[in-house]
C-alpha cells in the first residue's frame, strides 16, 4: 500500500479529524514562510509586543511593514490543500482546524470561522487592544500610506468618550501572551480527535507544536504531512514528505480550486 493509499484509508476510517496547519500549507498560495527566503523575518527584526506598546516609532514601523505586506495576503487565494480540508468538513469528518497561520485562507476556503482555531491571530483585520473593537484594514492602511497616521480606537463609551486605545493587527506578536480561549479550544479539539493531521508545520514553535503529541497520547492516530522532516516524525502513524496541495487533493478528490471553492461556499 502506498503512503497516499494509507492516508486515504486513515481518513476513511476517521470520523473526528482535526487538522493542525502551519505556514507550509499557505506557501502554495504564494505567502512566504516567515523564516524562508523572502519571508518577513529575513528582512526585518521582529518587533516585540512590549516595544510596540511603549513606542510610537515601533508602532509606526509595524504599520509601515503591514502596509507593504498587505498586498501579498490580500491577493492570496485558498489552494488545493485548503480546499481539501474544506471538503473533509463538507463530508462531516473535519471537527476543527487549528492553525498557526494568520492569513484567513481556511475561512475563505469554506470552513466556518468558529471551526478555525487561530493560535497566532489573524492578519486580515485589526482590533483595539483596549476594548477589542474590530477594524477593517483598508481605511487604516490607506490613512497610514497617505499620512503615516497611527490608528486610534474611536469607539464611544456610555459617557460619549472615545476609547482611544491602541489599534493593532489581530495577530499575536513576539512577547504577547498566547490567546487563552484559542489554546483551550485547541486542547479540547485535540483530545477529541481520532485522526490528527499535522500539515505544513515544522513543529518547533511551542506550545502550539505540542498538540500533535497530545493527540497521540490521547489515543488518536497522528499523520504528519510536511516537505521536511520534523522532530515528531518518530511518533507518527504515518509521515509523508510531499507537496501538501497535490497530496491532500488526490486523497479527497479536490481538483480545480475555483470550482471547488464555489461549491464549498454554497454548501457551508
Amino acid at each position: 500500500m502506498s503512503q497516499a493509499q494509507e492516508l486515504e484509508r486513515l481518513i476513511e476510517e476517521a470520523s473526528r479529524i482535526v487538522a493542525f496547519t502551519g505556514a507550509g500549507i499557505s506557501t502554495e498560495s504564494g505567502i512566504p514562510d516567515f523564516r524562508s527566503p523572502g519571508g518577513i523575518w529575513t528582512k526585518y527584526r521582529p518587533i516585540d509586543f512590549s516595544e510596540f506598546m511603549a513606542s510610537e516609532d515601533a508602532r509606526r514601523e509595524s504599520w509601515r511593514r503591514k502596509s507593504g505586506s498587505d498586498r501579498t495576503i490580500g491577493q492570496a487565494k485558498p489552494n488545493r490543500g485548503h480546499l481539501a480540508l474544506a471538503e473533509l468538513r463538507r463530508q462531516g469528518k473535519l471537527l476543527a482546524v487549528i492553525t498557526q497561520n494568520v492569513d484567513g485562507l481556511h475561512q475563505e476556503s469554506g470552513i466556518p470561522d468558529d471551526e478555525v482555531i487561530e493560535l497566532h491571530g489573524n492578519a486580515t483585520y485589526a482590533a483595539c487592544l483596549e476594548c477589542r473593537k474590530r477594524y477593517e484594514l483598508g481605511p487604516i492602511v490607506a490613512a497610514f500610506r497617505e499620512r503615516e497616521e497611527l490608528p486610534v480606537c474611536t469607539r464611544q463609551n456610555l459617557a460619549g468618550d472615545a476609547c482611544g486605545g491602541i489599534i493593532k493587527t489581530a495577530t499575536i506578536s513576539f512577547g504577547q501572551a498566547m490567546p487563552e480561549e484559542a489554546m483551550r479550544r485547541a486542547h479540547e479539539a485535540t483530545l477529541a480527535a481520532d485522526l490528527f493531521l499535522a500539515i505544513g508545520s515544522s513543529l518547533v514553535v511551542y506550545p502550539a507544536a505540542g498538540f500533535p503529541a497530545l493527540a497521540k497520547q490521547a489515543g488518536g492516530r497522528l499523520v504528519i504531512l510536511n516537505r521536511e522532516a520534523t522532530d515528531l516524525d518518530g511518533i507518527a502513524d504515518l509521515v509523508l514528505h510531499a507537496e501538501i496541495g497535490p497530496t491532500l487533493g488526490a486523497v479527497t478528490g479536490v481538483t480545480l480550486p475555483n470550482r471547488n471553492l464555489t461549491r464549498l461556499r454554497s454548501d457551508s
